[in-house]
C-alpha cells in the first residue's frame, strides 16, 4: 500500500462493501445476535431478576443490561474485523489491496469503521430491544454513546489484528471464546464486583473488560466499580496499543504477504 494523499472514495468503497455485506445477511448479523441476548434478558432479567435483590438501588434485570449490551459489542466487533480482513487473506484478493494506490491507515479506517458501525448499530437495537423487558434509565446519554463508540473501534481493531493473525477460520473463534468471552463474564457483566471478597476484587481489577462495563453501566445509572475518568483512560489506553500493533503490522508486513 503506497503512502499518498488522501483517499476519501478508496475508504467509502470498502465501508460500502462491507455493509452492504451485513444487509445480504440480516438474520446471521442481526437478528441472530438479538435473539440471543433477548434470552438473556428473559432468563435472567424477567425470570431469575423477578427474585434478586437490587444492585446499587438497580434492579437486577435493569443492572445487567450494560453488561449484555458490552458482550454482544465486544464478540461481534471482534468477528465482524477479524473476518472481514481474514476473507481477502483466505480467497488471496488482499494482494489485490496491497498493490492498490491505498494507504494502509485509509484501508483500517474502512474495515474499522465498517465493523463498528455495525456493532454499534446492533447494540443500539438490542438497548431498544431491552426496553421490553426491563426498565432502564440512561443518566448520561453522551457518555453513553462515546463508551458505545470507543468500545466497538477498540474491539474492531483487535479483530483486525486476529484476523492477520489467523491462519485459519478455527484460529478466528480461538481468542473470542477461550479469551474475551470468559473476561466479559468475570468483569461484571452480571453482577458488580464490589460482590467480591477483598482479594478477588483486586484481582478482578487486573481484568480490562471490568473498566469498559463498569464505564458503559455508569453512564446508565451514575455508578461503577471504578470511576467513569479510569474507565475511559484504560479504553483510550487499550485503542492506542491496538493502533499500535495495527501500524507495525503494515509496516512490517506480519502475515500479510504470506
Amino acid at each position: 500500500m503506497s503512502a499518498m494523499a488522501f483517499n476519501p472514495h478508496a475508504i467509502r468503497a470498502i465501508y460500502k462493501f462491507e455493509m452492504a455485506r451485513t444487509f445480504r445477511t440480516p438474520l446471521q448479523s442481526i437478528v441472530s445476535p438479538v435473539i440471543s441476548t433477548s434470552l438473556y434478558f428473559i432468563v435472567f432479567g424477567a425470570a431469575i431478576g423477578a427474585h434478586m435483590p437490587a444492585v446499587g438501588g438497580v434492579s437486577y434485570g435493569a443492572f445487567i443490561v450494560p453488561g449484555l449490551i458490552m458482550l454482544s459489542l465486544l464478540t461481534q466487533s471482534i468477528a465482524n474485523a477479524s473476518f472481514a480482513i481474514y476473507f481477502p487473506k483466505f480467497t488471496g484478493t488482499i494482494y489485490e489491496l496491497l498493490s492498490a494506490p491505498v494507504a494502509w491507515w485509509e484501508a483500517v479506517i474502512a474495515y474499522v469503521g465498517a465493523a463498528a458501525s455495525k456493532s454499534i448499530l446492533l447494540g443500539l437495537i438490542i438497548l431498544l430491544t431491552a426496553t421490553f423487558f426491563v426498565p432502564l434509565r440512561i443518566e448520561h446519554p453522551v457518555f453513553m454513546l462515546v463508551f458505545l463508540a470507543l468500545t466497538a473501534t477498540t474491539f474492531s481493531l483487535f479483530g483486525f489484528i486476529i484476523g492477520i493473525w489467523a491462519d485459519g477460520f478455527e484460529r478466528l473463534q480461538v481468542i473470542p471464546l477461550l479469551v474475551v468471552t470468559p473476561l466479559t463474564f468475570l468483569g461484571g457483566a452480571f453482577y458488580s464486583i464490589d460482590m467480591l471478597p477483598g482479594f478477588w476484587r483486586t484481582v478482578a481489577l487486573f481484568n480490562p473488560v471490568v473498566y469498559l462495563i463498569s464505564g458503559f453501566r455508569w453512564s446508565f445509572y451514575g455508578a461503577g466499580d471504578v470511576s467513569v475518568g479510569v474507565s475511559l483512560a484504560m479504553t483510550l489506553v487499550f485503542l492506542v496499543g491496538c493502533i499500535a500493533v495495527v501500524g507495525w503490522i503494515f509496516r512490517t508486513g506480519y502475515r500479510l504477504k504470506n
